[in-house]
């Protein structure tokens, strides 16, 4: 069922999922992968408030993630309506407000729907049957949250009281938000019948939710205001202005508008839903078999029970052998073994991490870049081998090193080189010398991806070691 009003999606981007380390982490996180289905948790949260009844969605996301975004739109065939840059992470609340004033330049009647893109919803037409019930409320000047019928006394999740006891699927008045609860006050809220997890979704008209920032939350309407007005547009994206932005407070539109504003609606779900908030949560999304194994990868799980097992590299084979309520994540470069019971511990291991000064807290082993990605393969002393992925027609910056040469093998697709002023097509088992020095770029003419070994040798090997010439991504 198509919603009775055409909605406009404000997708909320950001984030650093450390909660599902090793897989997620500041440089990658979470709504990028694909933890559940082929797809990444971004693009099955475009695709599901995408078609009939929806226009171009809003994204709201980090500079460093912009082109990702874009990237998994594009194959998906979606086109966003725009594309906002935050100049700093400044929770939800100024993320929200940023899109809301972006839309009501053109639209302030608006009927928008402000969701996360690292949640997973299995049963698609009964979140938009729930959000048609929703359009009715909010065309009336109302705004809608959604609530999920609980199935276990989750203490991972907010909570919506109700008035009454949840009888129907018509939108409901809110009494009020609860905290995550202890399992003892959990399992009360379960049998009492009013109560809903917190999903962290909400409809409403745009001049409607304005409205409430003006009366609750009027401290941070000047500064992203100002952010959104001095705006830059910049490559099909549109980075907020630093200055106000920097002034606006870090805080969660729960807290900054809707745990203040009155008369909240509440539209309950039963759609499979999940936050994914942890490893245990992702264990019970999987679908564990009859002995409570859910597998992933190159993975063997030998008189398991209880145990989430994903094997996440290349190459990689991992073995469970005896394990009872355990989580194993292996990744090229860290791996995760922990009791079931800890998934919401990891804060603690990503801190050690940082402490110790170790690049696997924050830094995916693959980066993305605009034009694709690499790993480092080998690193030692004054050497680095790497793999780089070039997508089809993107091309590398013009550029050049101070401290290193590079040597390029071509081993997939067909690569156009220029050193100095040679310009020349590199092939499948081809290769090309890279001076120190020398001023460089590597294009992918072709309409399947290029894939080249990089051997790098020289005093310095830090990716801060580059001067651009051009750039066609915008970047220093």
């Amino acid at each position: 069922m198509a919603p009775k009003l055409k909605i406009t999606p404000i997708l909320l981007c950001g984030g650093s999922g450390t909660r599902l380390w090793p897989l997620s982490r500041r440089s990658y996180p979470k709504q990028f992968s694909p933890l559940i289905g082929d797809e990444s948790l971004f693009q099955a949260s475009v695709r599901r408030v995408s078609g009939v009844g929806f226009a171009k969605p809003v994204v709201v996301t980090g500079s460093d993630f912009r082109f990702i975004v874009t990237q998994q739109m594009a194959e998906m065939g979606v086109d966003p309506g725009a594309v906002l840059l935050e100049p700093a992470a400044r929770n939800t609340a100024p993320a929200v407000l940023a899109a809301l004033i972006h839309i009501a330049a053109t639209d302030p009647q608006a009927t928008v729907l402000i969701s996360p893109s690292d949640h997973v919803v299995r049963d698609v037409p009964a979140f938009h049957a729930a959000l048609a019930t929703a359009t009715e409320a909010a065309a009336d000047g109302r705004i809608v949250t959604f609530g999920i019928r609980p199935d276990r006394p989750e203490t991972g999740y907010g909570y919506l009281e109700l008035a009454g006891e949840v009888t129907s699927e018509a939108a409901t008045p809110l009494q009020r938000f609860v905290e995550k609860p202890d399992r003892a006050r959990a399992e009360a809220m379960l049998t009492q019948g009013r109560y809903l997890w917190n999903a962290g979704i909400f409809l409403a008209r745009v001049d409607t939710l304005l409205a409430a920032f003006e009366t609750h939350a009027a401290d941070l309407v000047p500064p992203v205001r100002a952010a959104v007005d001095q705006a830059t547009p910049d490559l099909g994206f549109l980075r907020l202005a630093p200055g106000p932005w920097d002034q606006a407070a870090d805080i969660s539109i729960d807290y900054a508008v809707m745990e203040r504003a009155p008369a909240l609606s509440v539209v309950p779900f039963d759609g499979g839903w999940s936050d994914l908030g942890g490893w245990e949560t992702v264990w019970r999304e999987m679908g564990p078999d009859a002995s409570g194994v859910a597998t992933s990868g190159a993975v063997h799980a030998i008189d398991c029970t209880g145990t989430l097992l994903r094997a996440e590299g290349e190459g990689q084979v991992l073995i469970g052998l005896g394990l009872e309520n355990m989580i194993a994540i292996a990744m090229p470069d860290a791996v995760l073994v922990a009791p079931m019971d800890r998934a919401q511990d990891l804060r603690l291991a990503v801190a050690a991490l940082k402490s110790a000064g170790a690049k696997q807290a924050t830094e995916f082993p693959k980066d993305h870049r605009p034009w694709g990605w690499f790993e480092s393969l080998v690193l030692g002393e004054r050497f680095q081998v790497k793999r780089i992925h070039v997508n089809p027609g993107a091309a590398l910056s013009l550029q050049s090193h101070h401290h290193r040469a590079e040597h390029w093998i071509v081993v997939q697709g067909t690569a156009k080189v220029t050193v100095g002023g040679e310009v020349s097509l590199v092939t499948e088992n081809q290769s090309v010398y890279i001076p120190l020095g020398a001023t460089h770029r590597m294009e992918n003419p072709g309409k399947v991806p290029m894939v080249l070994i990089e051997v790098q040798t020289g005093t310095y090997l830090g990716e801060d070691d580059i001067v651009r010439y051009e750039d066609g991504y915008g970047r220093g």
